[in-house]
């Protein structure tokens, strides 16, 4: 009944008096936010919150339960902080996006768990809109992911420059319709990809779809068809496509840093190790 996440949403809401600035002190969606207040009051079985003015206030009742929660969390961040502490103990629960430059992640994550060897370290990579799908149903501690447009709800973020992508041995950019090699459906740049080119009236055809990058990268370096990819992941054996192609502008696109309050020394440090990793 008194679930510490509802609890916490609750208690922003209270301290901040409005959905907007609770969702981003405890790094959640308004909607979650709201949601959550819904369930504990349905959990309750009474009002806890006054909506029907400017800023939002505790009724009666929230104002009894505003005390008891906030003893409750303080306790369970106190337990949680002294078992991250202990040697042997802990889990920190991470999320990224496949497609996130393994080469520069992997090796962060092996060196953090190496200075940790009592912490249980959890990654867990897909599609960044599953993934943040996850974290606000309270699956994750940190996350990393794709989200397109500006954030303002995260801990930080970087942008992550797209661009149209071909074979320079074997294009496939004259080939009508235009072949596409793309991430399965749902992925942030299959979607875009589509909706530019059906705004602009083009032909295309799915040619290969993969949830792998690598693979993804080698049908397009073979000439299977065009692609939308991060400037970051191409090769010589890619080409660059420009204007001159008359393909659409895309939007730009940003890896996003999430972490929930309460991570402890531990979470706050691979937090600082991340921001360094992207930033850099």
């Amino acid at each position: 009944m008194l679930d510490p996440l509802l609890l916490r949403s609750f208690v922003a809401v209270a301290d901040c008096g409005n959905f907007t600035r609770a969702a981003e002190r405890v790094h959640l969606t308004q909607s979650t936010v709201s949601q959550q207040l819904r369930r504990l009051e349905e959990a309750l079985g009474c009002r806890l919150l006054d909506r029907s003015q400017r800023q939002v206030v505790a009724t009666p009742e929230g104002e009894q339960l505003l005390g008891y929660a906030r003893r409750i969390l303080a306790l369970h961040d106190e337990a949680a902080d002294v078992l991250r502490h202990q040697p042997g103990g802990g889990v920190l629960r991470l999320g990224v996006p496949e497609d996130f430059a393994a080469e520069r992640l992997m090796p962060l994550l092996a060196e953090f768990s190496a200075a940790h060897p009592g912490l249980r370290l959890e990654v867990t990579s897909g599609l960044s809109p599953e993934l943040l799908r996850l974290y606000q149903g309270g699956e994750f501690d940190l996350l990393l992911v794709k989200r397109m447009g500006d954030t303002d709800d995260s801990l930080a973020s970087w942008p992550e420059p797209l661009c149209w992508v071909d074979s320079a041995s074997q294009p496939a950019i004259h080939r009508d319709p235009l072949p596409l090699v793309v991430f399965p459906a749902g992925g942030l740049y299959r979607n875009e990809m589509l909706h530019g080119l059906e705004v602009q009236g083009r032909r295309w055809r799915i040619a290969y779809s993969s949830a792998s990058l690598a693979s993804v990268c080698a049908a397009v370096a073979a000439g299977l068809g065009v692609s939308l990819l991060p400037v970051r992941v191409l090769g010589p054996e890619h080409r660059l496509l420009g204007e001159m192609e008359g393909l659409p502008e895309i939007r730009g696109l940003r890896l996003a840093l999430y972490g929930r309050a309460g991570l402890g020394r531990k979470g706050e440090e691979l937090v600082e190790r991340l921001r360094a990793l992207c930033g850099g």
